[in-house]
């Protein structure tokens, strides 16, 4: 099967269940669920490797969460077909077989997303209930959609720098990242009694540069890239 079949499938599935981020996928039969579940891990397969590997996703992110949604849904509502391979089973993972592959600390987890307010309400009870208080002030801020990367400080020194991968394990970039200049090698960090630190950042690419590197890349005739954050995640592996 080729591309555009994943990409026709998906569009299809999409228009025929009316399925949407901001909405709450419609719920099936068990018949039904049956007969689209093994087709929906299909895609979602598909596009993580597309996403996360490649660094081309041929679909939006709001055309991906929602037939993520829509198979988590059908997954809860029937936890027998539940799968040990089902991508709701793991983590995307951007790992491949060029860099070396190193342990993180501790788990690189990953943030949820949400498009409508029934999910905030229901995070915000969830909050309370597990914090046992009735008042939760909230910090909230712009996400930014880059590449997760993990810094490794030993000694004051920058050791490792790491992609997110699956969130246990990611792949080795230290040198890759050793060009962004933001980054420092050195950190006066043991004047704090810290000898061994793990730090989390996000690699980006600003829309203004974004832009101006397609101007130029188009002005020589080449394609331009597809957006900022898969520019940002290519350009350190």
């Amino acid at each position: 099967m080729n591309d555009k079949f994943f990409i026709d499938k998906t569009k299809e599935i999409l228009k025929s269940y009316g399925l949407s981020p901001d909405k709450h996928p419609p719920k099936l039969s068990k018949e039904e669920a049956i007969k689209i579940i093994n087709t929906l891990r299909e895609l979602i397969n598909y596009h993580d490797y597309r996403y996360y590997v490649l660094n081309q996703p041929v679909i939006s992110d709001a055309e991906y969460d929602a037939i993520y949604k829509f198979l988590k849904s059908i997954e809860d509502n029937y936890p027998d077909l539940i799968t040990p391979d089902s991508p709701t089973q793991r983590v995307s993972s951007d790992i491949s077989s060029t860099f070396p592959q190193v342990k993180h600390l501790a788990p690189m987890l990953s943030l949820d997303n949400t498009y409508n307010e029934d999910d905030l309400r229901d995070f915000d009870r969830r909050i309370k209930e597990l914090s046992g208080k009735e008042h939760i002030e909230y910090c909230v801020e712009p996400k930014y959609d880059g590449a997760g990367i993990s810094l490794l400080y030993e000694n004051d020194l920058f050791v490792r720098g790491a992609t997110r991968g699956d969130g246990e394990v990611g792949e080795e970039i230290t040198k890759n990242l050793k060009t962004i200049k933001t980054i420092p090698l050195r950190a006066n960090f043991s004047k704090q009694g810290i000898r061994l630190l793990e730090i989390r950042g996000e690699v980006i690419i600003n829309k203004d540069d974004f832009k101006k590197i397609n101007e130029e890349r188009m002005a020589e005739n080449l394609p331009p890239y597809a957006n900022p954050r898969n520019l940002a995640a290519g350009s350190i592996r």
